[in-house]
């Protein structure tokens, strides 16, 4: 799905931000996020979930996430937004070295954009996996309505009520 232009004036998108990190004072590091979210152009961080110890995912030997969720405000292009978030977290650190659910400062994720659904080569929304994970879902669900659709998923009321949550903590 090619991107519609949602910069005009008054023109606004709903966006959900996963926000995690497992290295380099993991909570300093997602409150950093927070702050620099609602300092983007053109966006505001309007509303911020508590913070989630759980399990990292993947083979790598690495320490416990911490994990959030940012509701954002935004007149970007979901590209914009992609862009300016991978900006965040390379100014914390992040290499992209193409090693998956491996160890890092921070991870940015776009979980929902609007009611969008998109899969391209550089992004797919709803962020894939979402659906899944009790680590995003949990604080999403602090977040949003329970009666959020995420997008060919169903209500976020429902995808908790099929999620495991002995694998977080909420701190």
């Amino acid at each position: 799905m090619k991107a519609r232009d949602v910069s005009g004036p008054g023109r606004r998108v709903i966006a959900y931000v996963g926000v995690g990190s497992n290295l380099d004072k993991p909570a300093e590091q997602v409150r950093s996020a927070f702050r620099e979210l609602d300092g983007i152009r053109g966006t505001r961080c309007v509303r911020t979930s508590s913070l989630y110890l759980s399990s990292p995912l993947g083979p790598v030997e690495q320490p416990d996430f911490i994990n959030a969720v940012a509701v954002v405000v935004t007149g970007l292009l979901v590209e914009t937004l992609l862009e300016k978030l991978q900006a965040i977290e390379d100014a914390h650190g992040r290499r992209r070295n193409g090693t998956r659910w491996g160890p890092r400062p921070l991870d940015l994720d776009i979980l929902l954009y609007g009611d969008w659904r998109m899969d391209t080569a550089r992004l797919v929304v709803p962020h894939p996996g979402l659906q899944k994970r009790s680590f995003v879902l949990y604080p999403l669900l602090e977040v949003a309505t329970p009666d959020l659709r995420i997008p060919g998923c169903g209500s976020l009321r429902e995808l908790v009520k099929g999620c495991r949550e002995d694998n977080i903590r909420r701190l």
